[in-house]
C-alpha cells in the first residue's frame, strides 16, 4: 500500500510529466511567420503603387532596424540616434524612404507603432513617403496578430506582404517579406519574376529592400546566426541570374545585421543597412566588402540621388551618439552606372 508521500511524489511526477508534455505539444504546434498562408495575399502584376510627382533628382534613402520603442528601453535600442536619423532624413527631403524592416522592437506590442508613429511625425510633416518590409522583430509573438499590427499602422499595405511602388519612370522600389518563401514556385518568387519581367524599358533602377541580407560578411565571432540563410541565398542566387537580361541594375537594401556592409556581385549591388538604432554589433570584414572601415558604432543612413543615367549614393554615419548634438560623417561614397 502507498503512503502519503509516496502518493504526493506520484502525484507530483504525473503533474511534471503533463506539463512537460504541454509544453512539448505548444512548441511543437506553435505558429511562425512562415507558416501563415500566402496564397491569399494581393499579389497582383503591375506596381502595387504609383508615385505621381517626385523631384527631378529623385532622392531615395534605405536604411533598417530602427526598433521603436518604449523610450526608456537603451537596451536594445538607442532613442537618441533613432530620433537624431529621424530628422536628419526628414531634412534631405527624400521622395522616399525604405526601411529595411525591424521597424518596432516587438510587433505584437501596438505602443512599438505608436512610438514609431510619434518619433516619425518629422516625415509626415515633411511628406515623405515611407515603405517599410518586414522584419523578423514585426512577428514577435502570435504572427498573424502581429501582422495585424503591422497592416493597422501600415493600412495602405493591408493584405499585402510584398509590394512594389513606380516611384518614376526611371526608379521601381520592391519590398519583399523574407520571414516566408522566396524559394522556386514559392507566391513571393512567381510575383517578383513577373514583376521584374514586366519593368518598363524606361526603368533604368530597381531598389529591393528585405530584412534578412542575401549577402553579407560570413561571420565565426560575432552574431553568427545572422549569417545568409538559403532561402535569402536563394533570391541572391536569382538576382544575378536574371539581372543581365534587365534594362535596369538593381540594388539590393537589407538589415538584420546593425551595421553597414557593401558587395557587388554579378553587376548587383548588395547593402547590410541596420544601422537604424538598434543595438549595434561588430562584424569581421571580408575582402569582398567594399567597406572596410573599422569605425564602430555604425549608426547611419543611404542616401541616393539620381542624377541623369546615374545614381550618386553617400552613407552618412552618426559622429558620436554620446555627444549633446549630432554630428555627421560622409563614411561611404558610390555611384551606379544605368545600362
Amino acid at each position: 500500500m502507498l503512503n502519503r508521500k509516496s502518493i504526493l511524489l506520484c502525484a507530483a511526477l504525473f503533474v511534471g510529466s503533463t506539463l512537460s508534455l504541454t509544453a512539448q505539444e505548444t512548441k511543437a504546434t506553435k505558429v511562425r511567420p512562415e507558416d501563415l498562408p500566402t496564397s491569399n495575399l494581393i499579389s497582383t502584376s503591375g506596381p502595387s503603387f504609383r508615385v505621381s510627382k517626385v523631384s527631378k533628382t529623385t532622392t531615395v534613402i534605405v536604411y533598417g532596424d530602427q526598433r521603436f520603442t518604449d523610450p526608456e528601453n537603451t537596451k536594445v535600442t538607442s532613442p537618441k540616434a533613432r530620433r537624431w536619423l529621424v530628422q536628419k532624413i526628414a531634412e534631405e527631403k527624400p521622395d522616399a524612404v525604405l526601411l529595411n524592416g525591424d521597424v518596432p522592437y516587438s510587433g505584437d506590442h501596438v505602443n512599438d507603432y505608436e512610438v514609431y508613429k510619434t518619433e516619425s511625425k518629422p516625415w509626415r510633416d515633411a511628406h515623405i513617403h515611407v515603405y517599410p518590409a518586414l522584419g523578423n522583430h514585426e512577428f514577435h509573438g502570435d504572427p498573424q496578430q502581429a501582422l495585424d499590427h503591422w497592416w493597422a499602422a501600415f493600412p495602405e499595405l493591408k493584405d499585402r506582404r510584398w509590394y512594389s511602388v513606380e516611384l518614376s519612370k526611371a526608379i521601381y522600389t520592391i519590398a519583399l517579406d523574407s520571414n516566408t518563401s522566396l524559394l522556386p514556385e514559392s507566391d513571393q518568387r512567381k510575383w517578383l519574376d513577373a514583376q521584374l519581367k514586366g519593368l518598363s524599358k524606361s526603368t533604368k533602377f530597381v531598389f529591393i529592400s528585405l530584412h534578412h541580407p542575401p549577402v553579407a560578411d560570413f561571420q565565426t565571432r560575432y552574431n553568427v546566426s545572422h549569417n545568409p540563410r538559403p532561402n535569402e541565398i536563394a533570391l541572391r542566387d536569382y538576382l544575378e541570374s536574371v539581372a543581365p537580361q534587365l534594362s535596369a541594375k538593381i540594388i539590393v537594401s537589407a538589415g538584420h545585421i546593425h551595421n553597414y556592409e557593401r558587395f557587388l556581385r554579378g553587376d548587383v549591388t548588395y547593402l547590410v543597412s541596420g544601422g537604424g538604432g538598434a543595438s549595434p554589433v561588430r562584424v569581421d570584414r571580408a575582402p569582398d566588402d567594399l567597406y572596410q572601415s573599422n569605425d564602430f558604432p555604425n549608426y547611419h543612413y543611404v542616401k541616393f540621388v539620381l542624377d541623369g543615367d546615374t545614381l550618386h549614393a553617400t552613407m552618412y554615419r552618426l559622429a558620436d551618439v554620446n555627444a549633446d548634438t549630432p554630428t555627421w560623417q560622409d563614411r561611404d561614397e558610390f555611384t551606379i552606372h544605368a545600362k
